[in-house]
């Protein structure tokens, strides 16, 4: 049986940390059922897989998902596209993404690399996909200045949920409430004083954990004020006052799924 696990290749959230490098802007790597996906291959993400302990063969994925279009999640999408399909020789591999990023003005994805992938599977909002054995779900639309989704991975019976950009709404825990494993994007530790930056504060996803009480939540995807806070103390910190195993990803963690 192969391992199950989930590779953070980047940490990284908001544009500094990104430009900065921070923390890594890389993908994750998600190995589930037999396949193995990246989600949101960020700047690096080519250069990140070969620098993994043990590396990780790009051209050996089965599927890239992209939860939104923002640069900080597909800078290197068309890369890893590239070398999933050995540059056209091997045509293979599914992409999965939400329609605004394949379609308009605002695509990221450049449009002779579809011709190389068994499929093109466009997202919508709370609906069912398959990559090969593997089932995953979309979560309603969060509220981002770009169109984005959750994704939630079925592991047996249990599910590996991905909470990613998104300013806090009503409704959104419900979204999440059967996660067992949940990950979450806090990039602020505190509220922008702007409304066009929609993104979680440390209150939200303290919140939102204690509501769900997965088996184990993970906090990724941040920006400099959540860096300044101390990410591990933090996450030891809500540990303790929910009683929920709480902790802080850091640039090449691996998270494994078989061993609990």
């Amino acid at each position: 049986m192969a391992e199950e696990f989930i590779k953070f290749l980047g940490t990284a959230g908001a544009r500094f940390v990104m430009a900065r490098q921070l923390r890594y802007s890389a993908g994750t790597l998600v190995a589930i059922g037999g396949q193995k996906l990246m989600l949101d291959p960020g700047p690096g993400t080519l250069l990140r897989c070969a620098k993994s302990r043990p590396p990780i063969d790009p051209c050996s994925l089965d599927a890239i998902v992209l939860t939104h279009g923002h640069i900080d999640h597909s800078g290197d999408v068309n890369a890893l596209l590239d070398a999933m399909t050995w540059g056209g020789f091997k045509p293979r591999g599914r992409l999965f993404a939400p329609e605004e990023c394949l379609e308009g003005e605002r695509a990221v994805v450049l449009k002779y690399l579809r011709e190389y992938l068994d499929e093109v599977v466009v997202l919508k909002p709370e609906s069912r996909y398959a990559a090969g054995p593997l089932e995953f779900a979309t979560s309603r639309r969060h509220l981002h200045p770009a169109e984005t989704y959750g994704v939630k991975f079925s592991q047996g019976r249990r599910a590996v949920a991905f909470l990613v950009d998104t300013r806090y709404f009503d409704g959104l825990i419900d979204a999440y409430r059967d996660a067992d494993v949940l990950i979450i994007n806090v990039v602020r530790r505190t509220p922008h004083e702007s409304d066009a930056v929609m993104h979680l504060t440390l209150d939200d996803a303290r919140n939102i954990i204690d509501a769900v009480r997965p088996r184990k939540a993970v906090l990724t995807h941040l920006g400099m004020t959540m860096l300044k806070a101390r990410p591990r103390d933090v996450a030891r910190s809500l540990s303790e006052e929910l009683g929920v195993d709480v902790i802080a990803a850091s640039d090449g963690m691996t998270l494994r799924l078989d061993e609990d």
